[in-house]
């Protein structure tokens, strides 16, 4: 049960008295009640109570009968403080407005006068926090974040604001480096924001393509970079090459930690190597002569001893990460299907990987390629036991 305490403080912040917080707390917790058991709940004193029931009549916080005794009903929250919550959310959009207009004329001032006002503030390690927080519930059009470990368990603690930033359609992208994958960092982050991973060496946080808050790696110190229009694009086509060429994360969002992490090692380990290419070049003879799963293995991958359920699920994750496609497994007719969105072998390596696994485990495969260059690529696996 939520703390009376509590409730009664934060009621005085809608402006009533600590007598009015007291007594309305009492009558949302005990109903209808007379008032000198109110006055006995809420620890009113009872020479007081019948002014703070009027006060709350007043207010549409309570109804009071006109019988004897005196009883006294809370009005429902939702109807008690719904008309106090519009009223602050309209004074506030008001007060956004006007802050935008300001800046608007201030801004076409100095534009007139043939300069632009550029400003940088130092923010302090401790205060960086807030600071994004509001940054981020200030945005009117996007909000683009590149981050490490650090810079991601800040954005963790602002769930409330990427919620409301979200709720008003905003695009919220963020990069991270694949060891946040499926952390509790990660579990944090509310759904509609998109997350992708790549090797990240900075925290900069860009909103709407002109203010920027830079988090210092080593020291957790901030500054602010504002009405840096050059800057701000200039970050903007720095985060959407890097946004490009990055992976996707919400495949593994439901896996354990350990093996979102295995999937994206196994990713980043083919995709350094080239090989891709050397595929595509040899898709056609089908004579591909490197040993995947030896390869894997040497950098800490061990398939074999996986079963083939696992094999598959692993491999559909990886296809739909990296060729927005599909790996399915029809155990009657024991036929594998590869289907990938991109053509030209980009799901040659994992169809190799796949074979490799099968041979392994004592399978004897016959494989078939189709390429179209309109709708992808598919490869179609018959498996029988040698």
């Amino acid at each position: 049960m939520v703390n009376e305490q509590v409730l009664t403080v934060s009621l005085e912040e809608f402006g009533l008295s600590k007598y009015e917080s007291q007594a309305y707390v009492a009558l949302i917790s005990k109903g209808t009640i007379s008032a000198s058991e109110l006055a006995y709940y809420s620890e009113v004193p009872r020479t007081k109570i019948y002014p703070t029931l009027l006060k709350l009549e007043n207010k549409k916080l309570a109804i009071i009968s006109k019988s004897k005794p005196i009883m006294c009903t809370a009005i429902s929250p939702e109807d008690a403080f719904d008309g106090v919550i519009h009223e602050q959310i309209n004074k506030i959009n008001a007060m956004n407005t006007l802050v935008s207009n300001l800046k608007k004329t201030s801004e076409e001032s100095r534009k007139s006068r043939g300069s632009e006002e550029k400003r940088y503030f130092h923010i302090s390690a401790n205060k960086v926090l807030t600071q994004l927080q509001t940054m981020i519930e200030g945005s009117k059009l996007s909000i683009k974040i590149m981050t490490d470990q650090g810079g991601f368990g800040l954005l963790a603690e602002c769930k409330e604001q990427l919620v409301g930033v979200i709720r008003r359609n905003l695009d919220v992208k963020v990069i991270i480096p694949s060891t946040q994958i499926c952390s509790e960092s990660y579990r944090s982050i509310p759904d509609g924001v998109e997350i992708k991973t790549s090797d990240i060496t900075q925290n900069c946080f860009i909103f709407d393509e002109t203010e920027l808050l830079m988090i210092n790696n080593d020291n957790g110190k901030g500054a602010i970079f504002s009405s840096t229009e050059i800057l701000g694009i200039n970050q903007e086509k720095v985060f959407s090459n890097i946004w490009k060429n990055s992976v996707k994360t919400k495949v593994v969002a439901d896996m354990t930690k350990a093996d979102a992490q295995e999937i994206y090692k196994i990713i980043k380990i083919i995709n350094e190597t080239g090989l891709r290419y050397i595929l595509n070049s040899t898709r056609e003879s089908k004579k591909i002569e490197i040993d995947f799963l030896k390869l894997l293995e040497k950098n800490g991958i061990q398939l074999k001893a996986k079963s083939l359920d696992d094999i598959i699920e692993i491999m559909d994750a990886i296809i739909q990460i990296t060729c927005s496609g599909h790996v399915n497994f029809e155990a009657n007719t024991k036929n594998i299907t590869i289907e990938s969105k991109l053509n030209n072998g980009y799901s040659l390596p994992w169809v190799s990987i796949l074979e490799g696994y099968l041979q392994k485990q004592g399978y004897k495969t016959r494989t078939v390629y189709q390429n179209n260059s309109s709708k992808g690529e598919k490869t179609h696996i018959k498996i029988s036991k040698n």
